[in-house]
């Protein structure tokens, strides 16, 4: 009611994620209600209510198959596995297709875009106090607002001779790739002068307030996740190239083609990772693609649509205990809803990057009207590369996704000028004549 409809849903899905507590309360049938829900259904709920026609003017295009496919598969992975495709199917819809959908409807153009990377901006500085507190104090801050705690194991915390913030979210790894996203946001807009100046204060000044936050945020994966993304983006500035993002994107296609067809080899990728990383952290990427080797010949099992929510994805032991540790989005997305499932999630968070490097070439990253949406499409990559090896799923990564569709099945919009003149009509007719 206070703010234009485009500014209020950036606002209320931003504020949702960021402070909201990671708590869910159970409703029968449907998903639990908990922050991702709670911000989908007021949203949807208030676009009803208030700016139905947005609703009636929505036109489908191809971009949005794979995301329908993600959002319905649970019905057949559930009922070829004897369960029910109720609660799983609105649980697809309401996590993904909800914040997609509302994309598509509110931030599918340039402009749209650019407020939602200044609403991600914004609430990465929003983050900051809390991250410091934290950074110092521990993991203290949900339970001192909400009496109760979120974050029980806090050794998974403590990095690097201090604490890895977690704040009002699921892990600290989560905090860390939204730091990372705002990091990137803000380096981008200063870079590309998309914004001189930020409520007052100098872009430069409020990207290195950004940039010492999110190096306080303790995760090496984030930080890796950046250095990336600064790859991209300034190739396509100094050398007006794309083929960084394109090599980023056919990796992370390459790598789930040999993990689900089962011909990835932990071996030879460990000789590469030890030496860098060091034992801890090297023992522990092996332990994890040690786990995922046996869960992905598990989901073989049912290669095409999963075992459902069955528990039939996961790995027992002889005396019947479960012993899978799932880490990662893409063999959730195996073992659960099968090749479909997978083919069909990364699909709907690839393909727009791709379309849209095709449709804005690199050259064109700079221009402060194409800039915000580069910085989310390269943030969208690396959010997608990230699910490689996590599994968070966050709703503003699936809103730049219905965005960035929304904009690419149009025309590219156009990023000329317009010149005024303040010239008399008689002058500029004069000048007319003599040109």
């Amino acid at each position: 009611m206070r703010f234009p409809p485009q500014r209020a849903v950036i606002i209320s899905f931003v504020v949702a994620w960021l402070f909201l507590p990671q708590a869910t309360y159970t409703i029968p049938i449907l998903p639990g209600y908990d922050k991702i829900s709670a911000a989908c259904y007021s949203i949807l709920l208030a676009t009803v209510v208030y700016d139905t026609a947005r609703l009636t003017s929505f036109k489908p295009g191809w971009l949005d198959l794979p995301m329908l496919i993600w959002c319905l598969c649970p019905i057949v992975s559930q009922i070829t596995n004897g369960g029910s495709p109720i609660s799983p199917t609105f649980t697809q819809i309401i996590s993904w297709g909800l914040p997609y959908f509302l994309g598509r409807l509110y931030v599918g153009s340039l402009d749209g875009l650019r407020q939602l990377a200044i609403g991600i901006f914004a609430g990465g500085l929003a983050y900051i106090p809390f991250t410091l507190i934290e950074g110092v104090r521990g993991p203290i801050l949900h339970q001192m607002v909400y009496g109760v705690s979120a974050f029980d194991d806090w050794s998974q915390a403590l990095r690097a001779g201090g604490w890895r913030p977690v704040v009002f979210m699921q892990h600290g790894l989560m905090v860390a790739v939204w730091m990372m996203t705002a990091t990137l946001m803000a380096v981008w807009f200063w870079q590309t002068g998309v914004l001189k100046k930020f409520q007052g204060h100098n872009i430069k000044t409020l990207a290195i307030m950004l940039i010492i936050a999110f190096f306080l945020c303790r995760s090496s994966g984030a930080y890796s996740l950046f250095v990336f993304a600064l790859i991209v983006l300034f190739c396509a500035k100094w050398f007006r190239t794309s083929l960084p993002l394109l090599f980023i994107i056919g990796y992370i296609v390459f790598y789930l083609y040999i993990a689900a067809a089962g011909q990835f080899s932990s071996k030879e990728v460990m000789g590469f990772i030890t030496p860098i990383f060091g034992e801890d952290r090297a023992g522990s990427l092996k332990f994890r693609f040690d786990m995922e080797e046996i869960l992905g010949e598990k989901a073989r099992q049912r290669f095409l649509f999963g075992w459902g929510d069955s528990g039939g994805n996961r790995v027992y032991n002889q005396q019947g205990d479960d012993i899978s540790i799932t880490d990662s989005l893409w063999i959730i997305a195996f073992g659960i809803y099968g090749t479909v499932g997978l083919v069909s999630l990364f699909s709907s968070l690839l393909l727009p990057v791709i379309v849209f490097a095709v449709k804005y070439p690199a050259r064109t990253w700079s221009n402060p009207k194409v800039a915000p949406a580069a910085a989310l499409g390269v943030a969208l990559t690396m959010y997608v590369f990230d699910c490689v090896l996590n599994a968070m799923t966050n709703p503003i990564f699936a809103l730049i996704a219905g965005g960035i569709s929304s904009l690419v099945l149009k025309a590219p919009e156009s990023l000329k000028t317009k010149k005024t003149t303040s010239l008399p009509r008689r002058q500029s007719l004069a000048h007319q004549k003599s040109g």
